[in-house]
């Protein structure tokens, strides 16, 4: 499936609701994955398997919005204000990049999401050097680099096989 067809309002509605659903619950999952690697920030990103396959059945602005009220719920729910501050700020830069290299076609599901790991690593980085005023959270780049690349190129995998195989599950998507 290479891009979205036409849709009713309602079908798109029920769509959207699954996604954010998806993401929510693989948020929560995620949540009971311990991993320390010594770095704070380092996840699966199990999430971003939902925005990898939007990006290629619903479009930039449906994943856009399915996205950004996930990162909200989540927030709310398991998390508070500051987790949303990273959220945000790691998904901004993560969704730009990852928009600009489909757009492009510069690269596969995999690389995008690749390039969506890396983007959401420094984004948060960012972010939390605005917070603390300190630039020294930047001496956490390499192991986040090595962490978003390896989450991205599991997500991309599998993103890339529920994208090429959700036609036959779903008629008209």
């Amino acid at each position: 499936m290479t891009g979205k067809t036409e849709q009713s309002p309602a079908h798109r509605t029920a769509l959207y609701g699954m996604l954010i659903a998806l993401a929510f619950v693989l948020s929560f999952v995620e949540t009971l994955i311990p991993i320390s690697l010594g770095v704070p920030g380092v996840k699966l990103g199990l999430a971003n398997l939902v925005t990898v396959v939007g990006l290629y059945t619903v479009g930039i602005g449906g994943t856009v919005a399915v996205s950004m009220i996930r990162i909200v719920l989540v927030a709310f729910t398991f998390g508070n204000v500051f987790s949303m501050m990273y959220s945000l700020g790691g998904w901004a830069l993560s969704i730009l990049l990852m928009i600009l290299c489909k757009k492009r076609e510069w690269f596969s599901s995999v690389g995008i999401s690749v390039i969506g790991g890396v983007g959401h690593n420094i984004g948060q980085l960012c972010v939390a050097a605005l917070v603390v005023k300190q630039a020294g959270v930047f001496v956490y780049l390499p192991v986040l680099l090595i962490a978003g690349t390896a989450a991205g190129l599991v997500i991309g995998l599998v993103g890339g096989m529920i994208v090429e195989r959700l036609p036959r599950f779903i008629k008209k998507l």
